[in-house]
């Protein structure tokens, strides 16, 4: 396992040193980095990975036992200490080459990155020379462009003003519908009160009428 995981680093270093300098090499390796890392390729790095850290952590945990060991027998004996190397070999190599396919994964990150911006940055260019290099024609129909948008600018402007004005009256007309209502709310008042004044000099007239009756037949009594 040793031999395996020492391959595994050198292989690794290698191919950081393949991404750190621009040679035909590295578009190779950028090409099968993005083949590993569609469809299932990132759920196969992720299971290695998780994989070789149970192995370091399992390898970390022996080594604490055999520590501890040694604690309590108060000296080493040479096979624990054998173990001992072994264990610390194979964690170090194991850590190292997480540490090293992390910074695998960084790099290609980092170069796609550049790659994409450098593009965009190509075709920027390539757009600005080809305003530059506009003919007259072109210039031409930019300024009826430009009289255009004037046009539909002071087309706009006078909308606005326009909507202003409808709102302006539109509020006025909310404004006089309220006192209207409210004027209506005060005629309905005074006619309920002239109703019940009204009923009360009924009501007055007909008491009269009773007492002017009864007064006549008396008299005639």
């Amino acid at each position: 396992m040793i031999q395996l995981l020492f391959l595994v680093v050198f292989s690794e270093m290698a191919v950081i040193v393949v991404l750190s300098f621009k040679t035909p090499l590295r578009k190779l390796v950028i090409m099968g980095l993005d083949r590993v890392k569609r469809g299932r390729g990132p759920v196969m790095v992720k299971t290695v990975a998780g994989t070789v850290s149970v192995v370091m952590m399992s390898s970390v945990y022996s080594m604490m036992k055999i520590q501890k060991r040694w604690i309590d027998d108060g000296a080493a004996n040479p096979t624990d200490q054998v173990l001992m190397a072994k264990h610390l070999l194979e964690a170090t190599l194991m850590g190292a080459s997480l540490f090293l396919a992390l910074m695998i994964d960084r790099l290609h990150h980092y170069i796609r990155e550049l790659r994409l911006r450098r593009k965009n940055m190509e075709a920027a260019k390539k757009q600005g020379r080809g305003f530059e290099d506009v003919k007259p024609g072109g210039s031409n129909e930019v300024k009826a462009l430009e009289e255009e948008v004037t046009a539909l600018r002071e087309k706009f402007k006078q909308l606005e003003s326009d909507l202003e004005t409808k709102t302006k009256e539109m509020n006025a007309a909310e404004a006089n519908a309220v006192a209207l209502r409210k004027q209506s709310e005060g005629f309905l008042l005074e006619y309920d009160r002239l109703l019940e004044e009204n009923q009360n000099l009924r009501n007055q007239l007909q008491s009269l009428d009773q007492r002017l009756s009864r007064s006549g037949s008396k008299k005639n009594t």
